[in-house]
């Protein structure tokens, strides 16, 4: 087994580069990535890093020069003949060949388009502009790089028994959740943890302490090079991006009003059984719903990913019953802010009730909390988003307010055409 304190001391970047691959990203990206390459390979998008936590200053903690080496690094790796071989010949979700010949092509031969650097403030202004299949796949590993960088700094003083003494208390803190979460029964739930990661050492480790400890409880990982690596399911369906650059698109409010349920058309084309999962709440969760086409109501089940998950999950629940649909054969998955005692909560009030799944995300792969002198390590919550596309700025508005994005013309113009009323505002933890 790694010791990964030793490895954090060493500082050998050049042996841990903070992002190794390009499957070292979310299943969802590339599966989404697909869907653009195959729907709309020529939109214009510009995504950007956003740090919602602006007490955390980025630019005062991560060297420049350090973070440009990690991008150029990035920019330098391509598809490596293992990694095609598994996802050309790899079943996934029962399917296999998920990932089309042409498809495959293109990505074989890709590498990542340039990007834009600058400090302001205290924070980094990092950009990506291009083509919306080649640009999308900036988002994880640049997200990755900051946070992993951002640990690297706090630790970067610290002695080599420091560290040791330090990385052990983390592992007792997760083991004994695994501990709390192995008394639940028919319990599924994987690690969604790559973006907002301590580390790639310590994701890995992460995965491999719940695949021991929760044994078939434990589904797989959303990280793709870890789940090749490892020899477990890679997990993930869709993300809020495909909606929000749909609506960009449109022309008109009635194609706004439209575009959401465009992006699940398309998806519903390509995928079946466990990847037709609802992301609901872009827009607002109950009027998504409310003007949901027929056809939805058959998919498989619903992820749940901002404002009160047990309002949202009694939402959807109320709505499959409202379409003749029993919501015992459909599946929730929970993936917001998860502590191991919200799963906990979440699991007992639904359990019976839908089939439950849960994401778990920054408190399984970054909880380094109360482990460091002013809690240095603490996690944040940093995203990296598509801001326009085609020259027009995207927008979210969430079930939670305080994840809203947009100009405030635009946001107010998309609550009106989505008619989305007030809502209530709840903590961004992470």
């Amino acid at each position: 087994m790694v010791d990964i304190a030793t490895r954090v001391h060493n500082h050998r970047w050049k042996i841990d580069p903070i992002v190794r691959s390009l499957i070292d990203t979310d299943f969802y990206k590339l599966l989404m990535c697909q869907s653009v390459f195959r729907n709309k390979p020529d939109t214009h998008v510009t995504f950007s890093l956003i740090n919602r936590t602006k007490s955390i200053r980025l630019a005062d903690l991560v060297d420049e020069g350090e973070l440009r080496e990690q991008l150029d690094h990035i920019r330098s790796l391509s598809l490596k003949r293992g990694e095609s071989t598994w996802m050309r010949g790899n079943t996934f979700y029962g399917k296999r060949q998920m990932f089309r010949p042409d498809f495959m092509d293109w990505f074989e031969a890709l590498r990542l388009p340039p990007y834009h650097l600058e400090k302001r403030d205290g924070q980094y202004e990092l950009t990506f502009e291009g083509k919306w299949p080649e640009v999308m796949l900036w988002e994880i590993p640049a997200l990755a790089v900051i946070m992993e960088l951002r640990s690297r700094a706090v630790l970067h003083d610290m002695g080599k028994f420091e560290l040791q003494v330090l990385y052990a208390r983390a592992m007792t803190k997760l083991w004994e959740k695994v501990e709390r979460l192995r008394t639940v029964p028919d319990l599924r739930i994987a690690d969604f943890g790559t973006r907002r990661r301590h580390s790639f050492l310590w994701q890995d480790w992460c995965v491999r302490a719940m695949h021991e400890g929760l044994g078939e409880k434990f589904v797989g990982t959303s990280n793709c090079l870890i789940a090749k690596n490892r020899d477990l399911e890679a997990i993930g369906t869709n993300a809020h991006e495909l909606p929000m650059v749909y609506a960009a698109l449109a022309d008109s409010d009635e194609e706004l009003a439209r575009a959401p349920y465009d992006v699940l058309s398309d998806w519903h084309e390509e995928h079946d059984g466990n990847l037709r999962i609802i992301l609901p709440d872009t827009y607002g969760t109950e009027g998504f719903l409310k003007r949901a086409p027929d056809w939805l109501a058959g998919w498989t089940g619903i992820r749940i990913d901002s404002g009160d998950p047990a309002t949202g999950a009694e939402i959807a629940i109320a709505w499959w019953k409202e379409r003749g649909e029993d919501p015992r054969r459909k599946l929730i998955i929970f993936s917001d802010g998860l502590s191991e005692k919200k799963i906990m909560e979440l699991h007992r009030q639904f359990h019976g009730r839908v089939r439950v799944s849960f994401g778990w995300g920054t408190l399984l792969t970054n909880d380094f909390r109360g482990l460091t002198p002013d809690d240095a390590l603490a996690p944040f919550s940093l995203v990296c988003k598509a801001v326009s596309a085609n020259g027009r700025p995207t927008v979210k508005l969430s079930d939670n307010p305080r994840k809203a994005m947009g100009p405030d013309d635009q946001i107010a113009r998309y609550k009106r055409v989505f008619g989305v009323g007030e809502q209530e505002a709840l903590e961004v933890v992470v």
